[in-house]
């Protein structure tokens, strides 16, 4: 192993990740793709750890931004004070991710065994792509009514939780961009939906992270620490300009250009493989 070539790829890979996890263009996609370009030169079982453990970075770039929204106390001249309206909101956040719980106990393994190629996610991008056209031009003609997380029902939260197990199952979907359809298609604004998103994501890919380590073991070696390391602190650098860029972005515009995006980037990585394969 060429030491400093793997972890230049870390790095790479960690851009990608940081970038992809909050667009809603599917993270695990183009790292798959990545792979199948500019394959790490690491044991499948370390690889396919790595794939999800890289996303931690991007959590904790959440975790950092949203720190005032999200902590469940505040602190006065007598100590703790539970805010009761951040607690809700984490308990609609674990209700919504109540599917993804299921899926990762019963289905993951088998998933990643037949699911995780070039076709599913070429397909996916492409599929996703029309949706978010469908749901814009739908959208334009339905007021959205939900503005604020602190509003969103319990029954939404479980709603939003279901898109995402689409994305968990189809790798190419876009957790993001699954979830951002069901909560535009549910009435959230825009803004209401990327944040409910960023929220959901710290519990979902933490504990898809956790048990990914568990499955590995914790025997790195240095080699494969660094590697870890670098990757992750890069997608956490990267997610903090990306996220910013985003909520700017939705304030003011549609998704309309990620859904070319995914469409055209779906037929090139079909077209790519056709020809070389």
């Amino acid at each position: 192993m060429n030491m400093l070539s793997e972890l230049l790829r870390a790095v790479l890979y960690g851009i990608v990740e940081g970038i992809t996890e909050w667009l809603p263009v599917s993270s695990t996609g183009h790292l798959i793709l990545l792979e199948e370009l500019l394959p790490m030169q690491v044991s499948e079982a370390f690889w396919e750890m790595f794939l999800v453990v890289v996303q931690l970075g991007a959590i904790l770039a959440v975790v950092v931004l949203f720190w005032d929204r999200i902590f469940p106390f505040s602190f006065s001249g007598k100590g703790p004070v539970i805010r009761r309206d951040v607690w809700g909101l984490w308990f609609r956040i674990f209700a919504a991710c109540l599917p993804a719980c299921v899926y990762a106990f019963l289905l993951d393994d088998m998933v990643e065994a037949y699911l995780y190629n070039y076709v599913t996610v070429a397909v996916m991008l492409i599929l996703v792509g029309v949706a978010f056209l469908l749901c814009e031009r739908y959208l334009a003609k339905r007021p959205q009514s939900v503005t604020d997380t602190a509003f969103i029902s319990y029954r939404t939260a479980l709603l939003i939780g279901a898109f995402q197990l689409i994305a968990a199952i189809l790798p190419g979907t876009s957790r993001s961009g699954a979830t951002i359809i069901g909560g535009l298609l549910l009435g959230l604004s825009r803004t209401c939906a990327a944040e409910f998103t960023f929220f959901l994501a710290i519990p979902v890919l933490a504990g898809g992270s956790l048990l990914k380590l568990l499955k590995f073991g914790f025997s790195f070696t240095a080699a494969e620490a660094m590697i870890l390391a670098v990757g992750t602190a890069v997608s956490f650098a990267v997610s903090l300009l990306v996220i910013r860029f985003l909520l700017g972005y939705v304030r003011k515009k549609s998704f309309v250009p990620f859904a070319y995006y995914r469409i055209a980037l779906g037929i090139l990585v079909i077209g790519y493989f056709l020809v070389t394969g």
